[in-house]
């Protein structure tokens, strides 16, 4: 086992050597909560480190070599990230930042552009048209919302807890055709939501403390369940246990090839990736 930067450490299994290969866990990282990867293989993880303490946070990087460097400093509690145009965008308390592939950080919208105070700005998201979509988790058992940032960094409401169903809305997942999909941290219920009126219709429920959202091309969807250290598959309008053991699983992504999902455990401080194919335990 070589040590890296930082005292973090990759762990390989026996057949690392293989194409495509991903390591099986990162240890050692700061509470992290979201985690994405570039299309030059580039791994991004968000670090809260101690929650409510600003400037602590950070974003890390671990390349295609797997050597790791801290990507961007000086942030407060950054979780949800996605890359669109060159720049990742993060949520952090409750204002959206840019950061460039230098590391040099901006404020992309600050909380007084929102229609409403966020109170805990969640998971992030992009569609093919330069848009972002940010869901607010509230206060994690309602007050929530999901809101819109268009190329012009004008912020508009999806939704709102105007509507029932909207209790503390965290994983998103753009499937295209103006549709948003939308896990509910509190009711554990996966939505989608029409972009164009704003409608919610349930696709799913059971999914405890809904939290990281993953769509692979075949369309098969997986949620991590924060509350209960799992990962569930939507499966006849249900959730489908396929791994479990996995303490405060949080927001998910799938690996560029797809064939892995990254996982990050925020209270051990890991990152996990399981290989879809032998999911099921």
């Amino acid at each position: 086992m070589k040590k890296l930067t930082l005292a973090l450490f990759f762990i390989f299994a026996a057949h690392a050597q293989a194409k495509n290969e991903l390591p099986t866990k990162v240890v050692g990282l700061k509470t992290p909560e979201s985690v994405v990867q570039a299309k030059d293989g580039g791994i991004y993880v968000s670090e809260i480190n101690e929650f409510g303490k600003d400037g602590d946070g950070q974003i890390t990087k671990i390349d295609k070599n797997g050597k790791i460097s801290i990507f961007a400093r000086g942030l407060d509690d950054p979780k949800g990230m996605v890359m669109m145009n060159h720049q990742l965008f993060v949520t952090d308390k409750t204002k959206v930042l840019a950061i460039d592939m230098d590391g040099t950080v901006h404020v992309y919208v600050d909380a007084k552009a929102f229609p409403k105070t966020p109170q805990f700005l969640n998971d992030i998201e992009a569609d093919s048209f330069n848009n972002l979509y940010v869901s607010d988790s509230g206060d994690l058992k309602s007050g929530g919302a999901i809101y819109k940032i268009d190329e012009n960094k004008t912020v508009s409401t999806v939704v709102d807890s105007t509507n029932p169903a909207v209790l503390a809305p965290n994983g998103l997942c753009y499937e295209g055709r103006k549709r948003l999909l939308e896990v509910d941290f509190e009711s554990g219920i996966l939505y989608r939501i029409n972009l164009m009126t704003g409608t919610m219709a349930e696709v799913a429920s059971g999914f405890g403390g809904g939290d990281g959202l993953v769509r692979t091309k075949t369309g098969k969807i997986y949620i991590s369940d924060w509350k209960n250290g799992i990962i569930n598959q939507v499966s006849a309008s249900r959730a489908k246990l396929v791994n479990s053991g996995l303490t405060s699983s949080a927001d998910m992504t799938l690996s560029q090839n797809g064939q892995y999902l990254l996982v990050p455990l925020m209270k051990p401080g890991e990152l996990e990736f399981i290989s879809i194919e032998s999911a099921i335990k």
